[in-house]
């Protein structure tokens, strides 16, 4: 197992890494990250500050004759996600990445990598640490707790950065610039209900699942229009209550916020005469459903099963029901600016009853503030008409594309240069720093690029070394050709 880091090109970037790889650094624990570039500021003489968020914060003078470009603003996140294999035993708060060269890739063993966005902070240590580097007036800002909220760019104040470019370092695919992304906001919904005893005598429990849908991320995977099991859960609900006498006992669907639902499961009660006319109506909507979703799901299934009776049901469903059909779901707009991109949506991520009140939590995204906060007053409103009391939070700016960008003009002609072709120009329906970042300083112009990372997040993490190579040799020869003031 080779873990000889320092053999590689570009030598001080990989240099870097390594020192990063030797400090743990997930987030939340990022003291010792943090305290290692600013020990490195001090040692380089570099001026330096860290806010109150945990940011850090650097800045260089242009070299001779670049004083007339615009300054730029190089921005990565200092801390990682800490996954695992089930068998490796491994600290995260205490023991360092055991980073290793697997071929054309540097990959970690039986640990994520931190690559995202170790690579990043290396590039930019790199860059201020080579005097020989060409460049106008650059800052550097490190940002805290990225990984599970932003927290550092949330808590970024204004009037820090003095640059008019930000160079985004926090993407995984080279020869990609990303020059947009989404907002989010929060939905969260509760209603208290009456419960119940429930009728015995004549009525039987059956639980209702609809199961076998594809989900995804909420952010990467919305424009493949895949069925929310949520909302289908809920037709057949609306179908059975209108036929037929209903009592709902329990809902249970969905999971984290940002994926979409693949199942959702519900305990009913009806009279043990409608059973059969239960089964019926479950196997017709089945159709439906496998129909409507020819080409996207294939493992669609509705199904009805005997269940335990339950002690309670709730009083009254025929709101809840009806507000969850009126909520919106799935791709509400797509961009005009960017052919393919999805600029707003909603994911009715969860749905749950736990006895006493029913919570529904939603999250939105768009690349357009006023639209974000369009949608969630519908679903707001949807919700509230059906009896819910509705919190909207935690919402940040997403990144609306600007293709008349004089930094992608400059980066375009920069990578041609560089490879004799034209990078590839996207946006993505997720969040990025940009956003929030973008939304404190809205005159700063903004591109998003970075090495190729495969499987970040997870065990098998990976950076490829040649992209590396030339993902720095971009970043240099765009801080060389920095637009004029």
């Amino acid at each position: 197992m080779n873990k000889n880091l320092s053999s590689l090109n570009p030598a001080l970037v990989w240099k870097h890494f390594a020192e990063i790889c030797n400090i743990p650094h997930p987030s939340h624990s990022e003291e010792r990250i943090r305290q290692y570039v600013v020990d490195f500021a001090v040692a380089n003489g570099i001026e330096h500050k860290v806010d109150d968020a945990g940011n850090v914060y650097m800045c260089k003078a242009a070299t001779a004759g670049m004083e007339d470009r615009k300054g730029i603003v190089l921005q990565a996140h200092v801390d990682m996600v800490p996954q695992k294999n089930n068998d490796k035993e491994f600290d995260f708060i205490n023991d360092p990445i055991e980073a290793y060269i697997d071929g054309e890739w540097v990959t970690a063993n039986g640990t994520t990598l931190g690559a995202d966005n170790g690579i990043g902070v290396a590039a930019i240590l790199a860059i201020f640490e080579d005097d020989t580097i060409v460049h106008g007036p650059i800052e550097a800002l490190f940002t805290a707790t990225e990984e599970t909220g932003m927290d550092g760019a949330f808590g970024l104040k204004e009037g820090l950065l003095q640059g008019d470019i930000l160079l985004n370092l926090d993407s995984e695919t080279e020869g990609e610039l990303y020059v947009g992304c989404a907002g989010g906001l929060d939905v969260s919904a509760e209603m208290p209900y009456e419960a119940v005893a429930a009728p015995q005598e004549g009525y039987k429990a059956l639980e209702l699942s609809v199961k076998g849908c594809k989900g995804g991320h909420s952010g990467i995977q919305i424009i493949c229009q895949r069925a929310n099991a949520n909302k289908l859960l809920f037709r057949l609900l609306y179908a059975l209550n209108e036929s037929l006498e209903l009592k709902l006992a329990t809902v249970d669907g969905g999971g984290l916020r940002n994926a979409i639902p693949r199942e959702s499961v519900a305990v009913v009660m009806v009279k043990e005469a409608d059973v059969e006319s239960v089964k019926s109506i479950a196997a017709e909507y089945e159709k439906l459903f496998v129909a409507e979703f020819t080409g996207i799901e294939d493992s669609i299934s509705v199904s009805v099963a005997d269940a335990a009776a339950p002690a309670t049901v709730m009083a009254c469903c025929c709101k809840l029901i009806k507000s969850i059909i009126a909520c919106p779901d799935g791709v509400y707009k797509m961009s005009m600016e960017m052919e393919g991109l999805v600029q707003t949506s909603n994911n009715m991520a969860r749905v749950v009853a736990d006895g006493q009140s029913i919570k529904v939590q939603c999250l939105t995204r768009s690349s357009i503030r006023s639209e974000k906060e369009a949608l969630g007053y519908s679903i707001k409103s949807a919700l509230e008409l059906g009896g819910f009391s509705v919190v909207l939070s935690g919402s940040y700016d997403g990144w609306a594309p600007n293709m008349a960008s004089p930094i992608l003009k400059a980066m375009l002609e920069s990578y041609e240069a560089l490879y004799g072709k034209q990078p590839a120009v996207m946006a993505i329906h997720a969040g990025l720093e940009c956003g929030i970042i973008g939304g404190k300083y809205p005159n700063l112009d903004m591109i998003s690029f970075g090495p190729t990372i495969c499987y970040p997040h997870s065990p098998d993490e990976k950076v490829e070394i040649a992209s590396v190579g030339k993902f720095y040799d971009f970043l240099l020869h765009t801080l060389s050709n920095a637009p004029k003031k």
